[in-house]
C-alpha cells in the first residue's frame, strides 16, 4: 500500500490583485523611498552645508525610488517568474549603482559594482519565486 507524504499546507491565490495595494503594502516602498532619498541627498551634498537644493535632490530620489517600487509590486505578479526576477535585479542593480557613482568613483566600477548588484538580487529573486510557486 504506497501513501504519500505529507505537504505543508498551502494557500492559493486565485489572481493576484494588483488594481489596488493596500496601507501596509505601500508603507515598505514609502519607507524605503525615504531612506534611499535621505541617503542620496547625504552622498550629493558632499560634506558641505545643507541647502534647498540637496533637500529636493532627496525628495525626488526618493519619490523616484519608492514610485519605481510601487510599480513592480503592482506589475510584478503578473511577469513569469523568471521576468520578475529580473525586473527586482535591474531596479535593485540600477538603484545601488546611482548611489555609487555619486561617490566620485569611476563610471566604468559603477557599472561593475550595479551589475554584481543586480545579479545577486536576481538570483535571489528567481529563486524566492522558484521555490514559492503558487
Amino acid at each position: 500500500m504506497a501513501h504519500a507524504a505529507p505537504t505543508a499546507p498551502r494557500r492559493h491565490r486565485q489572481m493576484a490583485d494588483t488594481t489596488h495595494l493596500s496601507k501596509s503594502e505601500m508603507a515598505l516602498p514609502l519607507l524605503l523611498g525615504l531612506v534611499y532619498g535621505v541617503y542620496a541627498a547625504f552622498m550629493k551634498r558632499q560634506t558641505g552645508p545643507v541647502d534647498a537644493g540637496n533637500v529636493f535632490y532627496g525628495i525626488l530620489c526618493g519619490a523616484l525610488f519608492a514610485a519605481c517600487l510601487i510599480a513592480l509590486a503592482r506589475i510584478g505578479p503578473r511577469l513569469k517568474r523568471e521576468l520578475h526576477a529580473a525586473a527586482y535585479g535591474a531596479f535593485a542593480g540600477i538603484a545601488f549603482g546611482y548611489l555609487y557613482s555619486l561617490t566620485d568613483h569611476s563610471v566604468l566600477r559603477s557599472v561593475g559594482i550595479a551589475l554584481a548588484v543586480a545579479a545577486g538580487v536576481g538570483l535571489a529573486a528567481f529563486y524566492r519565486y522558484y521555490t514559492r510557486e503558487d
